[in-house]
């Protein structure tokens, strides 16, 4: 049972948590939850599991006295692949840095809540601190989804890797699918054959002028423009064949205040523009869509961050957005003022990975001392 630091954040990163949806066989997150139950019960705090779909997640909660707020610290608990790594989760240390699988996205975030947590044992505090580490993040966020049905506070905060800067906002998005439908016929037969993949050649035109219109609009003061992208195209039988269909996939990625609804009518209108030629037809189906992100930098969650932050660095940190998605939008979508704050590094996703020491070390100071103010 490691007890420093570092200790801590090494045997989090040994413990193999790949994430199954998005690697087939991938460890998953049911060895680091017990890791982090045993973990955390030789030091007298008790966790529960909650599973989502077979994918567990770990709750505790350390009480306060009564009459307190209550503050959420929120990390996850699986990582992506481990492709093109040499010995992933075997953590290795140079210069200040750890590298390894999970380092920075985002164990290093993990082993500060848990410090902070263990420190607000004896803060006397009158409002209660929960630990919610949840599965799934890097894919549909079945753990953040189920814990949210159970457990609820009046602030959180999120200790995704933000350089020691406080993330107020941050991209979401939509995937969107479309097919358009040609005729089949002998590739000699340009009379009889209607050809799918060129049908989908005008959708790709609308989307990049799509594109070049939402760099134009009035830019977010954090995020930038929002944007949208193809993804994957595929269509065709044989060369020597008109292809009967063609099906596109494209991710479409959002500011704050644009809703799903109006990314779909955007695309709907395209489509409907495009209909207006009798040859042309097609169909468009919403994947999945997860909101962007945004919180009020008065709100007090984020000002007594800010505080804590100004006081362990030595100076007030940058208010910041981030241009990928976290589970903040949900917590924020439940009703709970969230905040974005973690330690520094590099590679997430990436063959490379490692996250700065001292900056795990500052956030749990940041983080605690954001407890003692939040929920005394």
């Amino acid at each position: 049972m490691p007890e420093s630091p570092t200790d801590l954040l090494a045997a989090l990163v040994r413990v193999d948590s790949t994430n199954p949806a998005l690697v087939p066989g991938g460890a998953g997150e049911h060895a680091l939850a017990r890791f982090l139950v045993d973990w955390l019960a030789a030091r007298g705090v008790h966790a529960d599991l909650h599973d989502a779909e077979g994918r567990p997640s770990v709750v505790a909660r350390v009480p306060g006295s009564g009459g307190g707020r209550s503050l959420i610290l929120c990390a996850h608990l699986d990582t992506v692949g481990a492709g093109g790594m040499h010995d992933p989760f075997e953590p290795v240390i140079r210069e200040g840095r750890m590298y390894g699988r999970g380092t920075y996205d985002m164990k290093g975030g993990l082993a500060a809540c848990l410090l902070a947590l263990l420190d607000a044992t004896n803060a006397n505090l009158r409002g209660d601190v929960v630990l919610t580490a949840v599965a799934d993040e890097e894919h549909a966020s079945l753990g953040m989804q189920s814990v949210l049905t159970r457990v609820t506070a009046d602030a959180a905060i999120v200790t995704e890797p933000t350089e020691l800067q406080v993330c107020v906002a941050h991209k979401g998005f939509t995937w969107h699918e479309i097919t358009t439908y040609g005729r089949a016929a002998h590739g000699s037969r340009p009379d009889l054959g209607i050809d799918a993949i060129s049908l989908m050649g005008r959708v790709l035109g609308k989307l990049e002028a799509l594109g070049r219109e939402l760099g134009a609009r009035e830019a977010h003061p954090l995020l930038g423009h929002g944007s949208v992208h193809a993804s994957f195209v595929t269509g065709g039988q044989e060369l020597s064949s008109y292809p009967e269909r063609c099906t596109l996939q494209l991710e479409r990625r959002t500011l704050p205040g644009e809703t799903t609804e109006g990314v779909v009518r955007e695309i709907d209108a395209l489509l409907d523009g495009l209909r207006a030629d009798g040859d042309f037809r097609a169909e468009h189906r919403l994947i999945l869509a997860r909101d962007a992100f945004g919180v009020e930098q008065d709100e007090p969650v984020v000002t007594t961050v800010m505080r804590a932050a100004a006081r362990v660095l030595g100076a007030a940190p940058r208010v910041v957005g981030q241009t990928f998605w976290m589970d903040s939008a949900f917590l924020a979508a439940a009703g709970i003022p969230t905040v974005v704050f973690g330690p520094c590094g590099a590679g997430a996703h990436a063959a490379e990975e490692w996250v700065d020491l001292g900056s795990v070390d500052r956030c749990r100071d940041v983080l605690i001392a954001t407890i003692r103010d939040f929920c005394a």
